[in-house]
């Protein structure tokens, strides 16, 4: 009976054999599937941010990723003007001249061939007088300047490598070779003007600077992770822009752009914007392309050492549904009160606010002699928006007005519904009293549609402006052109409904706390804007339409979608 014993025996150790192995089979899978997972998702995690994330140092005042895909730059010239290609090609080519033509490269053959599909440009700011210099072999001193650094990421690692080790000939000065904490550099040396100075980081990507110290900055970053991807907030906010193949993206480090931006002789942003976004940390976007125009999703937040956190309260998105739809312009939002409560909060001992709260305050107060918080911003909790809708001229009449500014409140609580009706109807009585006594406006009561409306009638006897109420407890207010009629009953084609909002105001993200729609093309034909950017009259020339989409994502960060329709280059 031994040979079966042993028999069963041998089975058994097989059996367990063969146990162990599946088991150690599937023990090395899981393992490997998890460490796959655990360094794919580390490198979708970087695919998701800026290009060079991880290697441009913390301190950048502003990034941006462009593509390397001719295609899309290809049709990107569909759009615009002759005179906005003209400019567009100018940026480029001065780009391209700095980095490339002037040291004798040339992009399609000595740099497409092996880059990634993005390269990254970043302004760093200037580096503080006391901090120590790094110990190396370096002619130059330490810059007190903004400098620039330029990340290209590689794809093909051995024709990368080859054009780093044999760079082109200098038409001045040559090129030197010298390590920095085990990483080869190479800079131009005795060549007038800025020294350019490259270095490869792993074999993945090769970083070109405008000047040495920029590059030991950029290699301390990487190596020690204190580039842009360690910034607070940039990594949890990045993500939520990210687009299939971006035409480009950017990013602006807020509280150090406005510094060095407020200090310049000629600032390039106006105060009221720079006001506005101290107390944020970052401002990034993506643009991408699409048949009709440009569309940029884009995301702000707060500084991690900010004490203010954001309300969210997106409960905007009927006001489109309240305006006819030749309406040119229309920006809604929710809850002033609170508005209001943020901006006194933000603008306290802020030299670019454009107005303190104390002479808003006693402004309102010594023109309606009444006070703004209470008898105002009190029972203006609910959404609110401005329009301009155009008026209907009369025939021989020159004097009318082309449009009425109309201004539209919800006279409710957004956090609970409460109406708020009783103590708006006693505010606006007496401004009605107001006008009368104080500016002998004539207040004349009458009907339209069915509903009571009031109109304020100048000394002069032209109409200037007609208040009343719509349905949902929305208060209106309408100066200039007599547009009562189209607003009261509800227009049968609102502004929702037109083809032109649908088209360019983004449906995303959804709820909202605020819609903007401008007919570009109408409102500079008919109204003078004034000047708020640098190209302005350039810039709305190509444009149709504008629309943006906005919401608190949560109480640090704000979530935006912008699309812009543009006209196309006549062939």
């Amino acid at each position: 009976m031994k040979p079966p014993i042993l028999s069963a025996s041998k089975k058994k150790s097989k059996k367990s054999s063969l146990v162990l192995t599946l088991s150690g089979a599937g023990l090395l899978i899981g393992v490997g599937s998890a460490a796959y997972w655990f360094f794919s998702q580390g490198q979708l995690f970087y695919r998701d941010l800026l290009t060079g994330a991880n290697i441009i140092p913390s301190d950048a005042l502003f990034a941006v990723s462009l593509t390397t895909d001719t295609k899309q730059w290809q049709k990107l010239q569909e759009f615009g003007t002759k005179e906005t290609q003209a400019q567009l090609n100018q940026s480029l080519v001065q780009l391209r001249d700095r980095f490339l033509t002037n040291n004798g490269y040339n992009f399609e053959k000595d740099i497409q061939p092996w880059v990634g599909d993005e390269v990254t440009l970043a302004i760093l700011a200037p580096q503080n007088k006391s901090a120590p210099k790094p110990v190396s072999n370096i002619e130059n001193p330490v810059s007190n300047s903004q400098s620039m650094v330029m990340v290209l990421p590689v794809k093909n690692s051995e024709k990368a490598k080859t054009i780093f080790a044999q760079p082109k000939t200098l038409t001045q000065g040559k090129w030197i070779d010298r390590i920095y904490q085990g990483i080869t550099i190479k800079q131009s040396q005795g060549q007038p003007g800025e020294n350019l100075s490259a270095a490869f980081l792993d074999g993945r990507f090769l970083v070109i600077t405008d000047n040495p110290q920029t590059t030991e900055r950029t290699i301390d970053a990487y190596k020690s992770r204190t580039s842009l991807a360690s910034v607070g907030g940039f990594a949890d906010n990045f993500p939520k822009i990210a687009s299939y193949q971006p035409l480009a993206q950017f990013y602006i480090n807020v509280p150090n752009a406005a510094k060095i931006a407020a200090t310049a002789p000629n600032r390039r942003l106006p105060a009221q914007v720079l006001a506005q976004l101290q107390n944020n940390q970052g401002l990034a976007g993506t643009v991408t392309l699409e048949p009709e125009g440009l569309r940029i999703k884009g995301v702000s937040w707060l500084n991690p050492n900010s004490q203010r956190v954001l309300a969210v309260e997106n409960k905007a998105g009927t006001m489109q549904n309240r305006v006819p739809a030749e309406t040119l312009m229309m920006l809604s939002g929710v809850n002033l009160q609170r508005l209001w409560s943020e901006y006194v909060l933000t603008s306290q001992g802020n030299p670019l606010s454009p107005i303190t709260p104390e002479q808003m305050r006693s402004g309102v107060k010594s023109l309606t002699s009444m006070d703004l918080e209470q008898d105002f911003l009190s029972w203006m909790k609910g959404e609110v928006a401005v329009a301009v809708i155009p008026g209907t001229p009369k025939a021989g009449n020159s004097q009318d007005f082309r449009a009425a500014f109309v201004l539209m409140i919800q006279a409710s609580d957004a956090n609970d519904g409460q109406s708020l009706r009783q103590l708006a109807e006693t505010s606006i009585k007496q401004l009605d009293e107001v006008m009368k006594t104080q500016y002998q406006f004539q207040i004349k009561s009458t009907t339209v549609a069915g509903k009571p409306v009031v109109n304020w009638i100048s000394p002069f006897g032209t109409l200037t402006a007609t208040h009343g109420w719509l349905d949902g407890d929305v208060a209106f207010l309408a100066i200039g052109s007599p547009i009562t009629e189209k607003i009261l009953p509800k227009p049968s084609t609102t502004l929702a409904n037109s083809l032109t909002f649908q088209q360019t105001v983004p449906t995303e993200p959804n709820p909202t706390n605020g819609q903007f729609y401008m007919d570009v093309e109408q409102i500079t034909k008919n109204f003078p804007l004034p000047r708020l950017i640098p190209q302005q009259q350039t810039l709305l020339a190509t444009t149709r339409s504008i629309g943006m989409t906005s919401a608190i994502s949560d109480n640090r960060s704000t979530r935006y979608d912008i699309f812009l329709t543009l006209k196309k280059v006549d062939k």
